[in-house]
Order: structure tokens, then sequence, then C-alpha cells
């Protein structure tokens, strides 16, 4: 490994060619530092890297880079934002973000964000990034194609709209009000900077021009600390392998195989991904007793009941604790941003069983339960009568165990409290008693 570079939605794979012959990665995110550093390369180019959802690079793992006597470039996007942060200890920015970020005169993180399609896709950027509109605002105005009124307009609209929805279509649309703008939708698609693009490319060739020279590395900065956090991390990626990683890819295939299943768990993986998304923007995050929560019942499900049993199913798992830990978070957060949004969860709930077939068949049940129930009281039944009720739908219909926390099984069903979940399994109990099909809906 010679020279690195962490590169997706601001410059595509063969421009990077063009002007550095490196080893190119994805964006950085937490752990990517200090796994290449581990190998030592001449020098490390970091451009993108991930802001929410995922992890991002810490700043211990730059410096540990530095520590170990590689010079370390950042530029543009994430690249910018760490340098800037870092230059004090000898890491290398290039650029005028990186400038920006530097003197205080930019602040914020999503003026260099932007949304981009998956690994799969090549990480095509699907936003523009403020840094961009400030940059194109600035030439247009040299240009003399925009007045300061509608470039202030145009720079505080940019402003308000999320980084996700951030595009010069919606930008023009905003701006309706301004007749004067028709000059610079012209100008547009020809005069538009790529600010973090134009950043990206300097940084290669300083780097280019760095490792021709063979000048030497900045000092080293001061021994890192060695956390209980920073061990953690490194213990994790100290234990992976390669083997590890290669293993995935063929459990994937073997999955493949099964096309209903892959489809089944896949659905499942991008209810994961939403999730971290949505999280992340509502600054959400997994708290100790969730994480507690969730282990209870995991354990319960999968018959973990002693601490070897745990450890033995991490290893079967490839998981580590730091893994288990998220593994955990993700189920935790999943719930939380699913009660948040169980209002707009039924009509696509509804959907689902239009797709799967069963909408009708659970149509004629409700109706017909309604109409056998019609004027029947649900009656009041005692502590000892409930219990009754509760085993006989979940040990002889479900086949399992009465859940120890019926108000958790409630929410986790939509329903306010154990108070809703009881009258749901009471109508169920009348209606079997009354004739009824199946006590149990049929499976969907």
């Amino acid at each position: 490994m010679s020279v690195v570079v962490f590169v997706g939605p601001t410059l595509a794979a063969p421009s990077v060619g063009e002007i550095l012959e490196a080893d190119i990665l994805p964006p950085v995110r937490q752990g990517d530092v200090y796994r290449v550093a581990r190998e030592t390369p001449r020098a490390i180019g970091i451009i993108d890297g991930y802001f929410e959802g995922v992890p991002s690079v810490w700043h211990k793992e730059i410096l540990w880079a530095m520590e170990q006597g590689i010079p370390v470039f950042g530029s543009a996007s994430m690249g910018a934002l760490r340098a800037a942060e870092l230059a004090d200890f000898g890491m290398i920015g290039v650029g005028r973000i990186f400038e920006d970020y530097h003197t205080g005169v930019l602040q914020d993180d999503d003026e260099v964000a932007v949304l981009h399609s998956p690994a799969e896709l090549g990480f095509q950027p699907l936003s523009e990034p403020m840094v961009s509109i400030r940059a194109t605002v600035v030439r247009a105005l040299e240009a003399g194609v925009l007045s300061s009124g509608p470039a202030e307009a145009i720079l505080k609209a940019g402003k308000i709209l999320h980084y996700r929805d951030r595009d010069w279509p919606r930008l023009q649309s905003m701006l309706t009000q301004h007749h004067d703008l028709r000059a610079f939708s012209d100008w547009l698609p020809e005069g538009k900077v790529d600010a973090k693009r134009d950043d990206a490319c300097e940084m290669l060739r300083r780097m280019a021009a760095y490792l021709e020279s063979g000048a030497q590395v900045p000092e080293a900065p001061a021994r890192v600390e060695r956390t209980l956090a920073w061990q953690g991390l490194t213990r994790r990626i100290d234990g992976e392998t390669v083997r590890d990683r290669s293993g995935a890819q063929d459990l994937l295939d073997e999955l493949r195989l099964d096309p209903a299943r892959f489809a089944e768990l896949r659905e499942r993986a991008m209810l994961g991904v939403l999730t971290q998304e949505d999280a992340a923007r509502r600054g959400l995050q997994a708290d100790r007793d969730a994480l507690l929560a969730q282990m209870d019942r995991h354990r319960s499900q999968t018959g973990l009941s002693q601490r070897r049993d745990v450890l033995r199913w991490l290893e079967d798992n490839d998981l580590d604790e730091a893994g288990y830990e998220d593994f955990l978070g993700g189920a935790a957060l999943t719930d939380e941003i699913r009660a948040l949004r169980a209002d707009r969860l039924e009509p696509h709930m509804l959907s689902a069983l239009r797709w799967a077939g069963n909408y009708t068949d659970l149509k004629a049940r409700a109706e017909a339960k309604k109409a056998a129930l019609q004027g029947a009281e649900n009656g009041a039944f005692s502590a000892q009568d409930r219990l009754r009720l509760l085993i006989w739908y979940f040990e002889e219909h479900l086949g399992q165990p009465v859940p120890e926390d019926l108000d958790a099984h409630a929410h986790s069903l939509g329903l306010a409290d154990r108070e809703e979940f009881c009258t749901l399994v009471t109508r169920e109990f009348l209606y079997s008693q009354a004739g009824g099909d199946a006590a149990v809906a049929p499976d969907v």
C-alpha cells in the first residue's frame, strides 16, 4: 500500500488516477484510517467521509497515523473538516474550503454535506453542497449575471434547505419572485462551480508534489492517549481478518440462492438503513436502558441464559462485544423510530397486505368477527381469568410463553398499553367461542 485516498461523491476514481497514483477507498468512516495506517502507506489523503448513519472517522485515528510518521492530507469535505481541526497537530489541509473552516469563515458541517448514491452506483452526488452554491454565487457576481439582492436570496434559500434537498432546480423554484434571474439561469449550466472537486484536485496535486520532492514528514504530534475507547476501537479492528470480510461475501452468495429469503432480509436491511438515517437527523442514540432491554429480549428469544452462551453466540456470529452493542443499538433505534412514525405506518402495512395477497382474507375475517360480536359485551374479567386468556392466546395458539412485559408487547404492536391488547385477545376468545375460524389470523 503506497498512497491511500478516501474519496466518494466529490471525485470519481478515474479522476484521482489522472493526478495521483493511489489506492482509492470509499468515503472514510470510523476505524478506516487506523486500518490503513497499520500498513504504513507513504501518505493518506482524506476527501470524503460519512457524517451520519455511520460513525465518523475519529480525530485520534488521524493523530495516531501521524504518530507513525505518515503524512495525512485533508481537503474538500470531511477531509477539510478534520484538517481544520487538526492543522495545529500536523495534518495538512489544502484548498479554500479548508482555509474557510480553519479561519472560522465556515463553521457548519452541512456546508460540505451531500446526498449521494450507494457504492454500487459509484457514490454519485445527488445534491449540491452549500460551499459550491456559495462559490457559484461569487463567480456569478463577478461575471455580472447576478446582482447582490438575488445573490443574497439564493444563499439564504440554500441555507434553509436540508443538505439532502439542496439542488439548483429546487433553489430556482424557490426564487420565482426574482424576475432578474433569467441571465443567471442561462449562465448556470456552464458557469457553476464545483468547489469540492476543485479543492480535492488541488490536494491530489499537492500530495503528488510532496511525494515526488521527498519532503520531510511533519513532526509527529504528542503520543496519542490510549484511552479505553481507543483500546476498544483498536481491539475490534485488530481482530478483523481478510477471512472475515471474504466470509461475509460468501455468506451473502449462499443467501442469494434463496431469492425469497434474500428479498425478505434485504427489506429488513433497508429498514435498518432508513432507521439509522432518521435517527441521525433527529439526534437519537440508544441509551443504556434501551440497550439492556434489547439484550434481555435477544437473550430470551435465542435462549442465551448464561454469559458463556452469549460469548459462544458472539463467536459464532463473528461479533465482538462492541459489535454486539451496535447490533442491539440498531434494534433499539428501530423500535424508537417505529414508535415515532406509528401514525404513518398503517397505510403502508395495508399496501404490504395487498402485495402479500392476504388483504381480502383478513378483511373477511374482521367483518365476520364484528358481525359475530355485535351487541356482545366483553365482560369484566378477573385477573385470574385474564391470565387464563393470555395463556390461551400465547401458549395454546402461538406456542410461546406469555411475555413478561405486556406493555412493551402492546407497544410493539402499535397499541397504547396492555389494556388495549387484552381487549384484543378477549374479542378473539369470544369470537372463537361463537364458532369463528382459527383463533389466530392466518400467517402473513
